[in-house]
This record gives C-alpha cells, sequence and structure tokens, in this order.
C-alpha cells in the first residue's frame, strides 16, 4: 500500500463536471492498494498519516500534525501507485489490486482515519476524477508497507 501524502492549503475533486468533494488545510492523500495489502498495513499507515508532523509549529519547524492543526484530509484513490516503470515505457499493473479488493480496503483506510476524529472527504472510487489542489511548501511525502 502506497499513501501519498501532499500537505495542502486547499484541494479539491470534480467528476463529471461536478465538484464531489473540497477541503482547506490539510492532506490530499493519493492511496494505491497493491495485491496482498491487508487491514494490518491500513491500519498501520491511517495510525501514521494521522500523526505525522508535518505542519509547522510557531517557530517554523514541522512538529504538529493534521490533528493538531484541525487539518482536513481529501482521501483519493489512484491505482496507478501501484504501476511498475522498470520494464520498458509503459507502466505495468500486476501489482495493483483488483477493483472489488482495493474499494473495501481504501474504505477501511478512510475509516481508520475517521476514528481519529479527522474530517476526511473522498474522491470517488474507479472515476475519472480531475483534482486540483494548492501544495502548501511544497511539503509531499510517501509512505509506503508491504
Amino acid at each position: 500500500m502506497k499513501v501519498l501524502i501532499q500537505r495542502v492549503t486547499q484541494a479539491n475533486v470534480v467528476v463529471n463536471g461536478s465538484e464531489v468533494a473540497a477541503i482547506h488545510k490539510g492532506f490530499l492523500l493519493l492511496i494505491g492498494i497493491e495485491r496482498g495489502d491487508t487491514t494490518e498495513v491500513a491500519d498501520y499507515l491511517a495510525k501514521k498519516t494521522a500523526h505525522l508532523r508535518i505542519f509547522e509549529d510557531a517557530q517554523g519547524k514541522m512538529n504538529l500534525s493534521v490533528l493538531e492543526v484541525g487539518g482536513q484530509i481529501l482521501a483519493v484513490s489512484q491505482f496507478t501507485l501501484a504501476g511498475d516503470t522498470s520494464r520498458g515505457n509503459r507502466p505495468g499493473f500486476e501489482t495493483a489490486a483488483r477493483p472489488e479488493d482495493a474499494k473495501p480496503l481504501y474504505e477501511y483506510f478512510v475509516s481508520c482515519l475517521r476514528g481519529y476524529g479527522i474530517d476526511v472527504r473522498c474522491g470517488v472510487f474507479q472515476a475519472e476524477m480531475l483534482v486540483s489542489l494548492v501544495n502548501d511548501g511544497p511539503v509531499t511525502f510517501m509512505l509506503e508497507r508491504r
């Protein structure tokens, strides 16, 4: 499982010309579910995401979590994070979980984040989405766990 975290001042998702989700200060998460990922992996990454200290404190040091700043999360499923670009010029997706396996784990991950008291908004699973964001910093981190 891979979670690309982008610290944002705002982000939104549009599907078929309509905005389906929007946040202000917080994280835009791009979430890639891979074959073999488990709820234990999702638990670990949700806890890590909720407690990752990448917001600045009064001294300008990255020392505060999304919980501590009252931030929101916009969670977007993105199977292309599981893409393998090591061979040739066309990505392979053999490691990506099948949609029927990925969706429940994605939903579980989101429920874990909500369990920490975070306001989580979501894109639409398997939809063509237009994702807009203002990356704050820019600050971007990749979390992975197998």
